[in-house]
């Protein structure tokens, strides 16, 4: 049975275009088959909470132009969840929009707030963290992030420094955050991994609505005054509006600065559940079936001779042959191919950005 307090906010606005040519700014990752799965990445993320969050406790908030899509690909959503930013400004007032929206609808309500451009294999441990930490936030006024086990020393993730001495009198598998770290250079990555401490930034949230919100309340009272004044609103053909109104004046800030940072109540519950944030071709390369020769290859007919450690995706052609390739990226999306060295991909999409 599914607990009609419990509420899902998927946040989907984000530009998603480090995938390059596979998606674009006019057509972002989270709304692109990217694993050759015949779903896309947003339409995965809905799959993997609808067994635990009632669908109509399930909103998208992201930006207007791209409202199409989320009307495509989950037809199952009621067109009042869907949440539309007129602009970026970032996960904050993404966040503070969705929380009192929901507030108004039930007082009581607990939240998962995740980014759309996650890959998750093991759904079963998924859920029961997600339906654990969802009890607590329940019983406590506790804000919760998902901290995720380091595999490896990576640098585009921030990490999470845990208290783990001892755990909280509720759930023995959260604790105390002690410190929120940056994103780390490599030297520094290698030294968190040799400590057991410390856990890759998901991004993941669990929370009570009266917590959030009281939260904001305290530590951003400029944001969350935009969005206390509209409790009248929510709901009517007003709405959107005054949306569109208030949103450009809202600081570009990052929940993690705006809030976690400096809210004393923040707990980690440090998981396993073969997690990888796909924010860019190698971490798909990282998370994919590889073959033989260490290539991760997405299509339907694809040979490879003497070729290693490649990402090809290539799922639009009838045939593809590669032969002699060393970490190389081959993808294709509607007559555009890129065939670049790995490491290279991000200097030359700036390059043709300047062209």
């Amino acid at each position: 049975m599914y607990d009609k307090n419990n509420h899902l906010v998927i946040m989907a606005g984000g530009m998603g275009s480090r995938l390059w040519p596979l998606s674009t700014e006019e057509q972002p990752k989270q709304f692109v088959d990217v694993l050759g799965c015949g779903r896309t990445l947003l339409q995965i993320t809905f799959d993997r909470f609808r067994d635990i969050i009632p669908i109509e406790n399930i909103w998208v908030v992201t930006l207007v132009n791209y409202e199409k899509f989320v009307r495509l690909q989950l037809p199952e959503i009621h067109a009042s969840n869907i949440l539309l930013e007129p602009c970026r400004r970032n996960t904050a007032p993404c966040i503070a929009y969705a929380s009192w929206r929901i507030k108004v609808q039930n007082p009581r309500a607990n939240i998962i707030v995740t980014p759309c451009d996650h890959l998750v294999l093991n759904i079963k441990e998924f859920q029961r963290v997600m339906l654990s930490t969802l009890k607590f936030a329940d019983e406590t006024d506790a804000i919760i992030t998902l901290g995720m086990k380091a595999k490896h020393p990576e640098t585009e993730y921030g990490y999470i420094q845990a208290d783990l001495t001892c755990s909280t009198a509720r759930n023995k598998e959260i604790f105390r955050v002690d410190e929120f770290h940056e994103k780390p250079d490599l030297k520094t990555a290698q030294k968190y991994l040799t400590k057991n401490n410390f856990f890759w930034n998901s991004g993941i949230f669990i929370w009570n609505v009266s917590t959030i919100v009281n939260a904001f309340r305290v530590y951003q009272p400029t944001i969350s005054q935009m969005f206390e004044d509209m409790m009248l609103l929510y709901g009517t053909e007003k709405e959107q509006d005054r949306i569109n109104e208030i949103y450009p004046l809202c600081e570009n800030v990052s929940i993690d600065y705006a809030i976690m940072e400096k809210a004393e109540e923040v707990f980690v519950f440090p998981a396993d559940f073969n997690w990888t944030d796909l924010g860019k071709w190698n971490s798909l390369h990282s998370c994919t079936g590889n073959d033989t020769y260490n290539n991760s290859i997405i299509g339907q007919n694809v040979h490879t001779f003497e070729t290693n450690n490649c990402i090809i995706h290539t799922i639009q052609e009838k045939q593809v042959v590669v032969q002699g390739l060393d970490g190389y990226i081959i993808a294709e999306k509607d007559d555009t191919l890129l065939i670049c060295q790995i490491q290279e991909e991000q200097r030359i999409k700036q390059m043709l950005e300047q062209q």
